[in-house]
């Protein structure tokens, strides 16, 4: 439901989309009038969870992993594209103001994680942090949960790939060093755009832009291998920064880059139009038509292969404008491969020494 059709500062969502799974949903149709919330409904709400499991297995065959770990649902960062808003319908929320401002806190998984790789069953393979929200958002500040996390796999020699567009990293880059050295860590750093006025709004509650080539530059001095991740790529929004978001990146010392095209799934739809319509209104019905145009007429795209990367016209200048730059700026450079062969079980008592 709009809540009067404006923007809401600090929030990517201007709208509370009804959940599909539920049949009644909630929102305010007028802040002043006679249905408004108290003031705190609107702050961020922390709601603490104890998953029996914390890997999961990844089926798609166009994501370069198949484990994934988060030790988050929902996302503070509230970027207004992100794919990951209707899985936080599954948990009983909305993908649109809900997926912002109720965070779900897996305050056990460093214990889960731990109990997951003693298993004799387990077998060593790169799981990557995060394939559904960012594990470096802000609540990472005060839990420490990803940092716990990647003490446990350091601990165990497990490696792991990490993905984020939080600074936040930073604070960890004693861990990610020291894997890094045994070949345990790659890191991407998402970058979308170095135009601040269009991050503010399009990810209010990440790092710059300038922040995280910065993050870039620092990790890659630490010896953590490093590439960027420029996703998602919008027509009319930012896809003619590509050469200079790649540019920055090599120039920082990334060894690789990466990208990905916008798409609306499910309820990122009408989040999406809600917000460009808002934000960008002389250009909103070209993004919105050369998006569809690149996911066979829907901007709701669930064919693999096409949306990570779509079809068309566009699609095909964005991969010639993206291979172009990158062979200028990441001529033989490339990421390591993560190394599983140091994988080990700490001993427990002395009981292990007859395991």
């Amino acid at each position: 439901m709009p809540i009067d059709g404006k923007p809401i500062k600090g929030r990517g969502a201007a709208v509370q989309v009804a959940n599909r799974f539920l049949k009644h949903s909630y929102g305010v149709v007028h802040w002043e009038g006679i249905d408004e919330v108290e003031e705190e409904d609107r702050r961020t709400r922390y709601v603490v969870e104890h998953p029996r499991t914390i890997v999961n297995k990844v089926d798609s065959p166009d994501l370069p992993f198949t484990l994934s770990m988060n030790p988050y649902q929902g996302c503070e960062h509230g970027c207004a594209y992100c794919y990951a808003r209707p899985t936080h319908e599954y948990w009983g929320y909305g993908a649109g103001l809900d997926f912002e401002r109720v965070i779900i806190v897996k305050r056990s998984a460093p214990e889960v994680l731990r109990r997951t790789l003693q298993d004799r069953k387990w077998t060593p393979a790169p799981i990557m942090f995060s394939g559904n929200t960012d594990c470096y958002q802000p609540v990472e500040r005060k839990e420490g949960i990803t940092r716990a996390m990647l003490a446990v796999c350091l601990e165990f020699r497990q490696p792991v790939g990490m993905i984020t567009k939080n600074a936040l990293i930073l604070r960890d880059l004693d861990i990610l060093k020291e894997m890094a050295g045994l070949g345990l860590v790659t890191v991407a750093i998402s970058l979308t755009t170095l135009n601040e006025e269009l991050r503010r709004v399009l990810e209010p509650r990440t790092s710059t832009g300038a922040n995280r080539v910065r993050v870039i530059g620092e990790l890659t001095k630490a010896g953590v291998p490093t590439e960027v991740m420029v996703a998602p790529i919008i027509p009319a929004l930012n896809e003619h920064e590509v050469p200079a978001l790649l540019q920055a990146a090599a120039e920082a010392g990334a060894l690789g880059a990466n990208y990905t095209v916008v798409r609306m799934n499910g309820a990122v739809k009408p989040i999406f139009d809600n917000w460009v319509y808002e934000h960008f209104p002389d250009r909103a019905a070209k993004v919105i038509a050369q998006v569809s145009a690149m996911h066979g007429g829907s901007m709701s795209d669930s064919v693999f292969g096409r949306r990570m990367r779509g079809e068309g016209e566009f699609a095909n200048t964005v991969r010639q404008l993206f291979r172009l730059s990158h062979k200028r700026s990441f001529a033989e450079r490339s990421i390591p491969p993560l190394r599983t062969d140091l994988f080990r079980r700490p001993a427990e008592g002395q009981l292990d020494l007859f395991a």
